[in-house]
C-alpha cells in the first residue's frame, strides 16, 4: 500500500550493480555452431547450438511480435532469421551447419536471412520426421 522501505545489512555495500556488470562484460564467444531451424505450417523457431548441443541463441516468429497466420509466412521466417544472424555475429560466429526440421514455407527464407548478417555455411541437413506408413487412417463418414 505504502512505498516499501530497502533494509541495508552492515556488511553490505551498495555495490551490487557493478557485480552484474562485471558478467555482463564477459560475453560468450562461439566460432562455429549448429543452426536448427524448426518450420512448421504455424510458426518458424531457430535456435543456435555450439557443436555439443548447448543453446546460445533462441528466437521464433512469435517471439518477433508476430501474430497467428502471419507466423508462418516466409516474411516472418526471414526476420528471424536476421534478428539471430545480427546477434551471433555479435558473439563471432563464423561458420554454421543448418539441420531443417519441418515442412514449413520459411525453411529456406530464415536461412537465407541469417547468412546475409555474414556466417558462412558448412552443411544443410534436413531431419524431417517421416512416417513409415503412419496411424491408420479414419473409417469413412456414412451419412
Amino acid at each position: 500500500m505504502g512505498k516499501k522501505r530497502i533494509v541495508k545489512n552492515e556488511g553490505e555495500t551498495g555495490g551490487t550493480k557493478s557485480e552484474g556488470g562485471a558478467k555482463e562484460s564477459k560475453k560468450k564467444r562461439l566460432e562455429a555452431g549448429i543452426l536448427h531451424v524448426e518450420s512448421t505450417y504455424n510458426n518458424t523457431k531457430l535456435l543456435l547450438t555450439d557443436k555439443k548441443g548447448n543453446v546460445y541463441l533462441a528466437s521464433s516468429s512469435g517471439k518477433l511480435g508476430f501474430k497467428g497466420a502471419k507466423k508462418g509466412t516466409p516474411f516472418a521466417a526471414a526476420k528471424v532469421g536476421e534478428t539471430l544472424g545480427a546477434e551471433a555475429y555479435d558473439m563471432g560466429v563464423k561458420e554454421v551447419s543448418v539441420v531443417v526440421k519441418g515442412v514449413g514455407s520459411g525453411r529456406e527464407s530464415a536461412i537465407r536471412g541469417f547468412i546475409s548478417k555474414g556466417a558462412s555455411i558448412t552443411s544443410i541437413k534436413d531431419t524431417t520426421p517421416v512416417p513409415h506408413n503412419g496411424p491408420k487412417p479414419k473409417k469413412p463418414r456414412r451419412v
